[in-house]
């Protein structure tokens, strides 16, 4: 004859445990408590480095887990994982057996090396950091706008209202939105067959900027010629006289103008060279 099973009352300690949901434990979590006790006693060495790297061995899934959370985000799996490894051996280095489980520590450590991986050099327009958190908001405000089906596209006052950010932030938030990535400068402009590239439409060095620099450069020296050097150098250069109009007016030979224009533009010129020399002093 079966015999009645004791019930709990309501309220009681079995009645709470089997109402509480178990504690999910990844597969890649392994129960790596010895080693990390060996850990914590053993100097450095030899002994100490072949128990770091059986953890590093033992919690890489776990590493690589969190990488793949990041696909498709510009970055390849590979370098990811790379990233996520590293912020492992930080997380075991650091890491206080004393102060609870592994997983729990290191999961935070490894996820903050990705985002910093992504937030340092990613970019590739360098943006602060304070922008790159403002675009952050938006685009997760903007998915969570648009994430039924049909949803419009959210505006910037929608934007503003849903994070809390004022309209100036959402808009820098915006911006830096494209400046996550770059255009190359040989990206076509439209799918015609002309041929334009973003290069295109980029202006050229404006030559005349140079005559600008020039002219200011050699204006001491002018002034610093006799008065009839420095109006046949204005005659020559500004009015466009030839040497034998200059003799005329003159009333000197056009050799005697020749030599008076090649002496004076000498002189101007060793001057000009002379006061960019480092450690020269204008005279």
């Amino acid at each position: 004859m079966l015999t009645d099973l004791p019930t709990s009352r309501p309220g009681t300690t079995a009645d709470t445990a089997a109402a509480a949901p178990p504690r999910r434990n990844h597969d890649d979590a392994p129960d790596t408590a010895e080693l990390f006790a060996r850990l914590a006693d053993l100097d450095e060495g030899p002994e100490r480095d072949a128990v770091r790297d059986e953890l590093v061995t033992a919690w890489l899934p776990m590493a690589h887990r969190i990488a793949g959370r990041f696909r498709d985000r510009g970055e390849s799996v590979e370098d990811l994982r790379q990233v996520a490894a590293l912020g492992l051996v930080k997380a075991i280095d650091r890491f206080d057996p004393s102060r609870g489980a592994f997983e729990s520590y290191a999961v935070p450590t490894i996820t903050g090396e990705v985002k910093r991986h992504f937030r340092d050099r990613m970019w590739a327009l360098r943006v602060p950091r304070r922008v790159q958190e403002l675009r952050n908001r938006v685009r997760v405000a903007r998915r969570e706008l648009t994430q039924n089906p049909g949803s419009p596209e959210p505006s910037v006052a929608d934007l503003a209202a849903h994070t809390g950010l004022t309209e100036e932030e959402v808009n820098a938030g915006l911006e830096a939105l494209e400046s996550f990535s770059t255009l190359s400068l040989d990206a076509e402009l439209s799918s015609g067959d002309d041929g334009y590239s973003l290069a295109d439409t980029l202006g050229a060095a404006d030559s005349s900027y140079d005559t600008v620099v020039d002219r200011e450069a050699a204006k001491e020296g002018l002034r610093r010629l006799p008065e009839r050097e420095r109006a046949i150098l204005y005659m020559r250069f500004f009015e466009d006289m030839t040497q034998s109009r200059i003799a005329d007016r003159l009333g000197i030979s056009q050799m005697h103008v020749s030599r008076l224009i090649s002496r004076s533009c000498a002189r101007v010129r060793d001057e000009v060279l002379g006061s960019r020399r480092p450690g020269t002093e204008q005279r």
